[in-house]
């Protein structure tokens, strides 16, 4: 798959990502989407670091000094290992992230989805893909839905690392943004409490309601909300988005309700039947 057509409908692929994504056009997409699973049940090895004999010099400095002067670099050893859906999360998901950097737009944008188990590890690994200067937010996703634990503080957010192709000419577009209500409107003017304040970059918005219209049955479904969001945010009409961890395929909704072309890939059959019939026009394969 060379070309996308612009004037067809959006596309969803049944497809394993890593094998189908390399057929994909180097920067086609100016927004990439991507909720993988969260890897929740981990079992989790402390890392270990040892210390090299450094050679002191300007190719060889070291980052600590030791006995007698001496230089020495400390070298990390891996980081965690896990057993939970895959024998290594992170072996899995960094080839991803590197086609999610080579399918990006130059003025294109990453939005990269997970929990707190999780986003500090991709923070340091988008740092090295993307570089640091890439990085534009950290957003979280604050909710209040569930249970709720009385030995910590509950859990109800999720966090979106946000990474830009070029930190120079990256497109955003605040004026195409949904604006809030403000939280103390007594303290602003008329005028401002009409038109609500721009989001920033902690996001209020419930989940989708177990019992509510949205509700497609995939477990792990994301608010349509937050999706046309990002979408108006980081593209314009006619631009292409992706999502290679599709799942219900809200992309795919925001995409259409706001006239952006779109990419999904999923090899679950479940989400595939969903998607199906959520994107009744669009394009399977």
């Amino acid at each position: 798959m060379n070309d996308l057509d612009p004037e067809g409908p959006g596309l969803v692929v049944g497809a394993e990502n890593l094998e189908f994504l390399p057929s994909l056009p180097d920067g086609a997409f100016t927004m990439i989407y991507l909720d993988p699973p969260f890897n929740t049940g981990r079992a989790q090895v402390r890392a270990t670091t040892r210390s090299v004999r450094a050679q002191g010099d300007e190719s060889d400095p070291g980052d600590r000094i030791g006995f007698g002067g001496r230089s020495y670099t400390t070298v990390k050893g891996v980081l965690s290992r896990y057993d939970d859906a895959f024998s290594d999360y992170w072996e899995f998901l960094e080839p991803r992230l590197r086609e999610a950097w080579r399918l990006l737009a130059e003025d294109g944008t990453l939005y990269l989805h997970l929990d707190y188990r999780e986003v500090h590890y991709a923070k340091v690994m988008l740092d090295v893909l993307f570089g640091r200067e890439c990085f534009l937010n950290e957003i979280i996703w604050a909710y209040d839905f569930g249970g709720r634990t009385k030995k910590r503080w509950p859990t109800k957010h999720d966090t979106i690392l946000v990474y830009v192709k070029d930190p120079q000419g990256y497109w955003f577009d605040s004026e195409e943004v949904d604006r809030e209500p403000y939280m103390a409107p007594g303290l602003v003017t008329p005028e401002k409490v009409a038109r609500g304040k721009l989001p920033t970059d902690v996001w209020w918005h419930t989940i989708v309601s177990p019992t509510g219209k949205e509700k497609t049955g995939y477990p792990t479904q994301k608010p349509l909300g937050l999706l046309r969001r990002m979408v108006a945010a980081s593209s314009r009409p006619g631009d292409w988005v992706l999502d290679f961890f599709a799942g219900s395929g809200t992309l795919g909704a925001a995409a259409e309700q706001l006239g952006r072309k779109y990419v999904l890939v999923d090899q679950n059959p479940e989400a595939l039947e969903v998607m199906r019939k959520r994107l009744p026009n669009a394009q399977f394969r």
